[in-house]
């Protein structure tokens, strides 16, 4: 196929990997048909509407110029398998919840059930992409259920794991570091990656598309989530020891980050990672290698996601010994419920484990969020307690014992404070859990400011 022109993509599934991405592609190869197909009519629905069920800087622009020319939201159904030339599976792979290697290995079912859809419509020759973050040697079984059936059809299967952050997905997908593709050994696999890294060349430069065999492309993408959660967890720890000795872990940050063999990146202190990848990821590779056998690197790996846990616990635990060892019947104000700034997801995000603790320590917690509420609400719609929603950020504040700042978002920076201190009860208390507001500016107007792994700036 790669001496094929490549006219119909197909992607399945419509969330945050599999929306962003095809709006790039359409973007950039005006040439392509790519359809986007997903089961939730709902989720369809939102992308064919100017309120996408995906939040990301730039996406909203760029799907009201490239929908309903070559870029289309649509039901799943057998037509569009079959005449795709490509097909991106994008679907959802969590942690499994049941049976063997529950907790830590992904739930392959939803990507098998593609698989046997794309085998029972797809045309033989059809080029399948691994999209999804899947574990190791999922490609080869994908494989032999897409040459199990007795029509004697062949596809590809290549891996193409994305590398996106969340909040800058569409600049990551304009200008990746790197575009990784696996294949398959033999032509077969090689022209099907050299197909789709013709695709991807129309915009990204050649030196930035690597052609690996598809078993490292899976592996590499689990490794690099935990890199960089590693380095997450690791300045965590560093950050209680800094609270124990007086130390301050914004200069450490800086102090190590300006050594070139270390750099700046994933240093930044905070109450935790969050997001969909990090620690389904680690728990899968943990997994791998202890069903391999190598339980030593199972525990190194399952240690980062221990050391987050611990992180979210102490820092919470600092927030009730501060307020005189009881939170009951006080006023929480959590700043934030995204796991991070410029997104609405709320996968795995550290707010709804502070939320939950909170709320068992029998605190009043209201929560503000200046694009993910809505997520917030479902995601604690079965949550007991005195808990409540605020759109207004001041409202929010009015009445509080403390405010908890677990979202970095840009307009946190920005509000008037010396307003929201006057509307407190007093002591005011500020929490930053990601070290992102002015401590000394807070404190002169009279909050008690505790950052994590920095010194408190008290007047109690």
């Amino acid at each position: 196929m790669s001496q094929r022109e490549v006219k119909e993509i197909l992607c399945l599934g419509a969330g945050y990997v599999g929306g962003p991405t095809m709006a790039v592609i359409a973007e950039k190869c005006e040439n392509i048909n790519v359809t986007v197909v997903d089961l939730n009519q709902d989720r369809i629905n939102a992308w064919n509407s100017d309120q996408l069920p995906v939040y990301e800087p730039g996406l909203q622009d760029m799907v009201e110029r490239r929908r309903g020319k070559n870029l289309h939201f649509k039901l799943a159904s057998p037509e569009l398998l079959a005449q795709a030339d490509i097909i991106f599976v994008s679907v959802n792979t969590p942690t499994k919840t049941y049976g063997q290697g529950s907790g830590r290995a992904a739930d392959l079912r939803f990507w098998e059930l593609a698989a046997r859809d794309i085998l029972k419509h797809a045309r033989s020759g059809t080029i399948i992409v691994e999209k999804s973050t899947v574990p190791v040697k999922t490609a080869e079984a994908i494989s032999r259920i897409l040459h199990s059936g007795t029509e004697g059809k062949k596809f590809s299967v290549l891996s193409n794991p994305e590398f996106l952050a969340e909040g800058t997905a569409i600049q990551d997908l304009l200008s990746p570091d790197r575009v990784l593709i696996g294949n398959e050994p033999g032509a077969d696999g090689e022209a099907a990656g050299e197909a789709l890294a013709n695709i991807y060349r129309q915009w990204v430069p050649s030196e930035r598309v690597l052609l690996t065999n598809v078993w490292s492309s899976e592996l590499s993408k689990l490794v690099a989530n935990a890199f960089l959660a590693q380095r997450v967890s690791s300045i965590n720890s560093v950050s209680a020891l800094c609270e124990a000795t007086g130390a301050d872990v914004s200069e450490i940050s800086k102090a190590i980050g300006m050594d070139s063999r270390i750099g700046p990146k994933f240093l930044q202190a905070g109450v935790g990672f969050g997001g969909s990848c990090f620690k389904k990821d680690i728990l899968n590779l943990s997994y791998i290698c202890e069903t391999f056998g190598l339980t030593d690197v199972a525990s190194y790996w399952r240690s980062v996601v221990d050391m987050n846990d611990y992180q979210m616990s102490r820092f919470v635990q600092r927030i009730v010994e501060t307020q005189f060892n009881t939170v009951a019947g006080k006023k929480q104000t959590v700043l934030g419920f995204a796991f991070k700034p410029d997104t609405n997801d709320t996968r795995e995000t550290p707010a709804f484990n502070v939320t939950l603790k909170l709320l068992e320590e029998k605190a009043k917690v209201v929560i503000h969020d200046p694009e993910a509420l809505e997520n917030a609400k479902w995601d604690l719609k079965d949550i007991e307690g005195d808990l409540s929603f605020e759109e207004d950020v001041y409202r929010a504040c009015e009445g509080a014992h403390s405010l908890i700042l677990l979202t970095h978002w840009k307009e946190y920076q920005n509000l008037d404070f010396k307003r929201i201190f006057d509307s407190m009860e007093k002591p005011a208390f500020v929490f930053d859990g990601r070290l992102w507001l002015d401590a000394a500016k807070l404190h002169d107007i009279g909050f008690n400011v505790i950052g994590i792994g920095s010194r408190e700036m008290m007047h109690i």
